[in-house]
């Protein structure tokens, strides 16, 4: 890792670098390998940050890592006998923010932020399809976007990525300046602002203003991606000194929009992309019309780096689906749309809309979705109120909060057969009887709900 000695990794974070090496004073001199919080991972010449968790306490670990051929340890705890050497800092959770700040400015790779309600990590799988047509990519992993995996992420950042896609999550407000901070975005991509972490948000004002925090830590001539198609986002007019670029599905005034719009149903879409005038033909191969918008997206950034229509073409048709989200498996005839990793109103009525357009007998599979806040009833209502204008034949329910889906959707006439289990294993049970060949089937809840154990059944 360029530059990142113990002596600058101390420096970083303001830290006490202590202890020893076989009796030599601490050698400075050597960078490290990599910079993590896992102690199975450590290797030689690699830092140990000891994170004290709900489950363990990193500090336990200082040893076994130090035996690993850890370059150093750094903790909030003194020690009582030093394995090697150690940083002492107050908190080693703001210790790794510092650290990786100090790398981002030490690489200077070009950052490429994401954030919004809905999306987030699709978005950022499309945007670095396309800009790894032309440029070597880093990009967060999964969904390490907070405080712990944003750092996490940067320390992955090497001499020959290019551009550096990192997604931005946060759940109240102050968490985007301290990760605005530490990348401090050369373009930022706001997808929408939905209703989402409402129990520390409460609107869809303030999640507006939590978001678009990010905006304070960009120079004058960064530029921010604004979805046009979202009503917020296309009236926000705080920093008018950062350069705006709109995207639309919708809206062909805007200079990145689409037309000719063909749903093909589970095999993707059609349409025309056009950028500053210029038009081509694409195939997204991602279904929901939700993925036009990552496109765009994706679309935006790569003008704003110079890529060409065509490479742009390229990497949106090249674009896949990962696991947990929109992730379409065949099993035995069956076709499972694994989309469980998270959850909210907007996406849920996405994913609903996308298993309208399978062949055969159209399955969604619900749980519980989470922060909605006070109004998180009449938010799972309404999801049930969607879904009732939807040809769907069968809604299956886990969960004290969706029974308002099942609700929703009695109240409203559907002939869907629906039933509400009080657990996924009951659900488990059910639907393993139920299901047959040509049945299309969402499975789709927060993250908390564990509906991976849902789908895990139904593949094994």
């Amino acid at each position: 890792m360029k530059g990142m000695t113990l002596e600058n990794i101390a420096k970083a974070c303001g830290g006490k670098l202590i202890g020893r090496i076989k009796n030599k004073d601490i050698t400075t001199s050597i960078e490290a390998n990599a910079i993590d919080i896992d102690s199975r991972k450590i290797g030689k010449n690699d830092v140990f940050v000891a994170i004290k968790g709900e489950r363990a306490d990193g500090h336990s670990f200082i040893k076994s890592v130090m035996e690993q051929g850890a370059l150093c340890a750094i903790g909030e705890v003194e020690q009582e006998e030093y394995y090697g050497p150690y940083i002492l800092v107050e908190s080693t959770l703001k210790a790794m923010r510092d650290i990786a700040e100090y790398y981002v400015d030490v690489m200077e790779t070009r950052v490429v932020g994401i954030t919004g309600s809905v999306g987030k990590t699709s978005t950022k799988e499309m945007i670095a399809s396309v800009l790894s047509v032309h440029f070597n990519v880093h990009k967060t992993a999964g969904n390490f976007n907070n405080e712990i995996g944003l750092p996490l992420t940067v320390f992955g950042i090497r001499d020959e990525h290019e551009i550096a896609i990192l997604e931005m999550g946060i759940s109240d407000f102050g968490e985007m300046h301290r990760l605005a901070q530490i990348d401090k975005p050369d373009i930022m991509v706001i997808t929408n602002i939905g209703l989402c972490h409402l129990e520390n948000l409460k609107s869809r004002d303030g999640i507006l203003k939590a978001k678009t925090e990010c905006l304070d830590h960009m120079d004058k001539d960064s530029v921010v991606v604004l979805n046009a198609d979202d009503d917020k986002l296309v009236s926000f007019d705080g920093h008018p000194e950062i350069i705006r670029a709109y995207y639309s599905a919708e809206d062909s005034s805007r200079n990145i929009h689409a037309e000719d719009i063909d749903d093909k149903g589970l095999q993707g879409i059609d349409f025309t992309l056009v950028v500053d005038g210029e038009s081509v033909s694409v195939h997204e191969p991602l279904p929901g019309m939700h993925n036009i918008s990552n496109a765009l997206a994706a679309a935006a950034v790569a003008h704003e780096l110079g890529l060409t229509i065509e490479e742009i073409k390229q990497g949106i048709e090249n674009a896949s689906t990962i696991g947990g989200r929109s992730n379409f498996i065949k099993v035995k005839g069956i076709t499972i749309i694994d989309d469980c990793y998270n959850a909210n109103p907007v996406s849920m009525k996405a994913s609903l809309d996308v298993l309208d357009k399978a062949e055969g007998r159209k399955i969604a599979v619900l749980g519980d979705m989470g922060e909605l806040g006070d109004t998180e009833k009449e938010l799972h209502y309404s999801v049930g109120e969607h879904c009732a204008g939807t040809s769907i034949d069968a809604v299956f329910t886990a969960g004290n909060l969706s029974k308002e889906i099942i609700k929703a959707l009695k109240d409203h006439g559907s002939k869907a057969e629906l039933k509400a289990f009080d657990t996924k294993e009951e659900l488990i049970d059910y639907l393993n009887g139920y299901k047959k060949e040509g049945d299309t089937i969402l499975v789709k809840a927060s993250h908390s709900m564990n509906f991976n154990a849902i789908v895990k059944s139904l593949t094994d």
